[in-house]
């Protein structure tokens, strides 16, 4: 049973997708962090079929628009690796602020692992219509203006608005018409 309303109820269908870091730390203000999630990215597009239409990763969370046959199982493995991945960075740069929120924040049943990641489930939203979808890329696209990060969605370095723009980006996505 799903922990929350938002599950893949299509997994071959194109979704909206949030994930956030546990207590909304700012994990994502590096490169190296950052890195790992994009090399997750082109590993899923290559070997499962990944079709990332969109993203942008702020510091704390990242939203995506993606697809692929069993995006059910892409988005498990996903936040597995990227997780297990930037736990072994924040432990090798001793980080330690970071990894004690992280361990703080395990749920005490899951004897598995020392620390958690990733919020638990992924808000997960099907895109049923073209239009659903230009929504969901501009408010992706618009997040970091929204935050004053910048004054264009194109200037963000961690997002595709710049393929959208007609500018190369940091990983491959597949352009929405």
């Amino acid at each position: 049973m799903a922990r929350n309303r938002y599950v893949i109820t299509e997994p071959d269908k194109p979704h909206f997708l949030t994930c956030t870091v546990m207590e909304w730390l700012p994990v994502f203000t590096r490169p190296e962090t950052v890195d790992i999630l994009f090399q997750s990215w082109r590993y899923q597009r290559e070997k499962d079929g990944l079709r990332l239409y969109g993203y942008v990763v702020m510091e704390n969370h990242l939203h995506f628009v993606a697809q692929a046959a069993h995006l059910d199982k892409c988005l498990s493995g996903f936040k597995s690796f990227t997780a297990r991945k930037i736990i072994d960075l924040l432990e090798e740069r001793r980080a330690e602020y970071l990894l004690k929120r992280l361990r703080f924040s395990k749920r005490a049943h899951k004897q598995d692992r020392e620390y958690q990641f990733w919020q638990e489930g992924t808000h997960a939203e099907l895109i049923f219509s073209d239009a659903m979808m230009r929504e969901k890329l501009e408010y992706i696209h618009a997040n970091p203006v929204k935050r004053g990060y910048v004054d264009r969605p194109e200037h963000w370095r961690y997002s595709s608005a710049g393929h959208y723009a007609g500018e190369a980006g940091l990983v491959e996505i597949d352009r929405w018409c």
